[in-house]
């Protein structure tokens, strides 16, 4: 643990102490995480045209199951990616993982363009998925163990930021691309040409980043217990001190274990709450733009996408500061409890696409912004530097493991609850899981990072 509590940053500006050498590492984390967020966004917003281009006849009569298993697949791939990145990522570097994670995915992006059928499309967008699912783990590791304590979470926040970014670039750039097609049918091509920019970004990487100084402390050291919370556990590796497998170090020692599975259960709630109330919310709006006769209903869903994800972003850019000031604990439970009121207020309560703008910026605050953000700063805080990476990507993406059906099953669950509002509202009740289980884990808001 770093020299105790940290009291003396909170008398001194926040950036003071930080370095050219802190800025690029954010910088470069940052601007990998935009084109991550930028290639979520991408497959959801050209799904209708891409299938209508690479689905034959017959299968164009069971779209819906096709779009599900596109989406479902790309979430499956990133999720195994995410996990297996972010453990090569304790043992080869974090650095090294963020090159390879955003070159290949970068090169799958730009394949993507070239797909033919469906099944090549579903190979394609898998393959994408493992090459960048571990881009996020790296990117978080680096700035937590780069970063000063008093401006740690801030930055964290920072670089959780770039997705907001990326995906409003998405809805942005599609939204004027699909206003003038100028590749007709397959101008849906042109966003994934687009996505295949980061591979100039490895460059940049590879010149103006070093290696975690405390990750390689640690392994030189052979410090591989998973938590400061039972130092005796560091004598449960070999005697000649191999290293043990750092996935199972997260469920070996007692702590650790159950650290890793309250914060895997929060993931999913956030995972399970946010896929209900955004990937339904175009389809509502829109739904809502119909009943009222407005001109162009479907852009109304763009529309809503767009301040969706801008009030994610604030959440983004405000959440370092929030909860260094109110605490880890208070802030997650804080977040699911805005999170099933703006869950109620939209699905209930909106009436009319107007209301709907003005709901949508704030319910993306707290179901997208601040109910993702805590994964860049909290769990961090709870392990150790050998495990880091491992244990930040399998929170991270367990749920993603689980939540890759969702997509398949979304028609049928609509169906089966009666309608989009039901089934948000039945899925968003995962939410008071979220604003209880944060008051079962250590509070870490003024301790250092754990080494």
């Amino acid at each position: 643990m770093e020299q105790g509590r940290i009291a003396a940053g909170a008398r001194g500006r926040w950036y003071d102490g930080l370095t050219p050498m802190h800025w690029r590492v954010l910088r470069a984390s940052f601007l990998g995480w935009i084109f991550d967020g930028y290639e979520a966004l991408v497959l959801v917003v050209v799904l209708a045209p891409m299938l209508h281009s690479v689905l034959s006849a017959t299968q164009a009569a069971s779209t819906p199951i096709y779009a599900g298993l596109v989406i479902g697949i790309t979430l499956l791939g990133w999720g195994i990616g995410g996990l297996v990145g972010g453990i090569l990522a304790d043992y080869v570097g974090r650095k090294r993982m963020m090159l390879w994670s955003v070159f290949l995915y970068a090169v799958f992006s730009g394949f993507t363009a070239f797909s033919t059928d469906v099944w090549m499309l579903c190979a394609l967008r898998f393959v994408t998925g493992l090459a960048m699912g571990s881009e996020w783990s790296t990117g978080i590791a680096l700035v937590s163990e780069t970063w000063p304590e008093q401006a740690r979470a801030k930055g964290a926040g920072f670089l959780q930021s770039g997705f907001g970014w990326g995906t409003l670039t998405a809805a942005v750039i599609w939204y004027g691309l699909s206003s003038v097609h100028p590749f007709g049918a397959d101008t849906w091509r042109l966003m994934f040409v687009l996505g295949a920019v980061p591979a100039l970004f490895v460059l940049y990487i590879r010149r103006g980043v070093n290696e975690s100084e405390k990750w390689q402390r640690a392994v030189r050291e052979k410090r591989w217990n998973a938590t400061n919370a039972e130092p005796a556990a560091a004598s449960a590796a070999p005697a000649s001190g191999r290293r043990p497998f750092t996935l199972a170090q997260l469920f070996v020692e007692r702590e650790a274990a159950r650290r890793t599975l309250i914060l895997v259960v929060l993931s999913i709630v956030t995972t399970v709450g946010w896929w209900a109330i955004s990937s339904w919310l175009p389809t509502f709006t829109v739904a809502l733009a119909k009943a009222e006769g407005l001109a162009d209903p479907v852009a109304w869903g763009s529309r809503v996408s767009i301040v969706y994800t801008v009030g994610a972003i604030v959440a983004y850019m405000i959440a370092g500061f929030v909860i260094d000031a109110i605490g880890r604990k208070t802030f997650l439970s804080l977040t699911f409890v805005g999170s099933l009121a703006a869950t109620f207020v939209t699905y209930r309560l909106t009436t009319s696409v107007e209301t709907m703008m003005i709901v949508a910026p704030i319910n993306g605050f707290f179901t997208l912004g601040c109910a993702y953000v805590w994964m860049a700063i909290y769990p961090c805080e709870l392990f150790t530097s050998t495990v880091r990476s491992t244990a930040i990507s399998f929170v991270f993406n367990a749920a993603r493991l689980i939540a890759w059906v969702f997509p398949i099953l979304a028609g049928t669950m609509i169906k089966s609850f009666g309608g989009v509002p039901q089934a948000a509202m039945a899925l968003g009740s995962v939410y008071v899981l979220g604003i209880v289980l944060p008051w079962f884990l250590p509070e870490t808001r003024g301790h250092g990072m754990p080494d």
